[in-house]
């Protein structure tokens, strides 16, 4: 964990006993954050979407990387791809690496080809805003957990106000589209989903693994698809953790839970209920920025962007690219933007493909079955995950960046392991994680998104609590 100044702790290690002839260390820069179904009750007079709930959701990466081997005195200083926000994306003076550009090109125009041939043009939709996101979240490193963090431990909370302001551009949009959308010819619907005692146990879950794992799901993609080898192990685990979930889902529907969700532009209106969720999101945001001056008497001054091409990119700049990405969604794909469905799916194939039968599970009956039968190329979310991953890729390459090593310490598998289980079984539970329970339900305008908040935090704080008293 950084100290409670700005200076990444990267570039502290970096800059400690540099060789002369080195490459320049990595310039201060506040790190604000890294980069999120169970069974559906609509709230009355909330049109039912055709996409399932907890199919439409939900997270990058925390984790403090893995010191490589020792890099030559004239080689540039690399940058893990899961390095803290704010880390440069370029290499200074260091050329696009092509081959990660052309990889990247080649599977996305794959995956495109394919996910056209099982959906149409839908396929081609998911893909180009995964790809888009994929790059925005890698030049950004635009995250969560380390934005809470920060806020947490350090006072910093440029990453909280970066999260308020992609919340608050998404509703702008979406809101007005989920009442009026049909009339234009884009229909679109919310995802509102029931509190209960599962889901806040299995935010609470997700926030804990989001610390111990370093990330979250949309992180863990994009921090996969830049070449983190500690991410890999997070996302394998996420996948199992994900599945293994889905096993016990008849105990887990079983407790206590609202018997409906809530929809604020339902109870109140939709224009009263925007001005009430952005006067939320700015209370917030200046709620930060009194704490951030108290404890440091001023703001820490954001790194400006740098190329559009290579990065570094302003959280301001990631935030509005990805507030795109998530009106895109909703306009597009007619849903909020979702990541661990996809994931609970991807593991039940595995399953499947090991000699176990999760069809025979209460969680892949009905609508499901049809799921888990189809390629995986027929889901827009599955789609969308994979192209996240080459987005981060080609946005890799573009920087002249890539992993130089794929050696863990055994703690670093334990807890990316660890971590990534945690945050897998959770997002089931809560219907998701960062992504499709808070941002999909906050845009939504559904309270099961706040509640998933409150209890997600209420994880992280408890595991960053364990970690001190552990001295750890």
């Amino acid at each position: 964990m950084p100290p409670s100044h700005d200076t990444p702790h990267i570039a502290r290690r970096a800059a400690a006993g540099a060789p002369s002839g080195a490459a320049p260390s990595i310039p201060p820069r506040a790190p604000p954050d890294t980069a999120p179904g169970g069974p559906s009750g609509a709230a009355p007079g909330v049109v039912p979407s055709r996409f399932p709930p907890d199919a439409a959701p939900d997270a990058p990466t925390d984790a403090t990387p893995s010191i490589p081997a020792p890099i030559p005195p004239d080689a540039p200083a690399p940058v893990p791809p899961d390095a803290p926000a704010g880390s440069p994306s370029a290499a200074p003076g260091v050329p696009p690496h092509i081959t990660p550009i052309l990889v990247a090109a080649a599977g996305l125009a794959a995956l495109t080809a394919a996910a056209v041939a099982a959906q149409g043009p839908r396929g081609a939709i998911a893909a180009g805003l995964g790809a888009a996101a994929g790059a925005a979240l890698w030049h950004a490193r635009f995250g969560f957990g380390a934005a809470w963090r920060r806020m947490a431990e350090d006072r910093r909370g440029a990453g909280l106000r970066a999260q308020m302001l992609l919340i608050g551009l998404i509703c702008a949009a979406s809101f007005p589209l989920m009442a009026w959308g049909d009339a234009i010819g884009l229909p679109t619907r919310g995802v509102i989903l029931p509190m209960g005692l599962a889901s806040a146990l299995g935010a609470a879950m997700f926030g804990a693994g989001m610390h111990i794992g370093g990330g979250c799901a949309s992180g863990t993609l994009y921090a996969v698809g830049g070449g983190s080898a500690r991410m890999a192990v997070t996302l394998a685990f996420f996948v199992a953790g994900s599945v293994w979930a889905t096993a016990h889902w008849d105990l887990w529907a079983s407790l206590p839970r609202t018997r409906a969700g809530v929809s604020l532009p339902q109870a109140i209106g939709t224009l009263p209920a925007l001005g009430a969720v952005l006067a939320g999101l700015g209370a917030i945001a200046l709620g930060s920025v009194w704490v951030e001056r108290r404890a440091h008497g001023a703001l820490a001054v954001p790194a400006p962007g740098a190329e559009f091409w290579r990065g570094p990119w302003s959280l301001t700049a990631g935030a509005s690219a990805l507030a795109l990405v998530g009106i895109g969604c909703f306009a597009l794909l007619e849903r909020p933007w979702g990541v661990t469905a996809a994931f609970a799916l991807w593991g039940a194939k595995a399953a499947q493909a090991l000699g176990a039968a999760p069809e025979g599970w209460t969680y892949w009956t009905g609508w499901r079955a049809a799921q888990l039968s189809a390629p995986l190329a027929a889901d827009a979310t599955s789609v969308m995950n994979g192209a996240i991953m080459l987005g981060a890729l080609g946005a890799a390459g573009a920087a002249g960046r890539r992993a130089r090593s794929w050696r863990l310490a055994p703690r670093d598998v334990a807890t990316a392991a660890l971590g990534g289980l945690l945050m897998g079984y959770g997002a089931r539970l809560a219907h998701g994680c960062n992504i499709g329970a808070y941002l999909g339900g906050l845009t939504s305008g559904s309270l099961h998104g706040l509640w998933w908040l409150v209890w997600a935090v209420a994880g992280y704080t408890l595991s960053l609590r364990a970690k001190a008293w552990l001295g750890r």
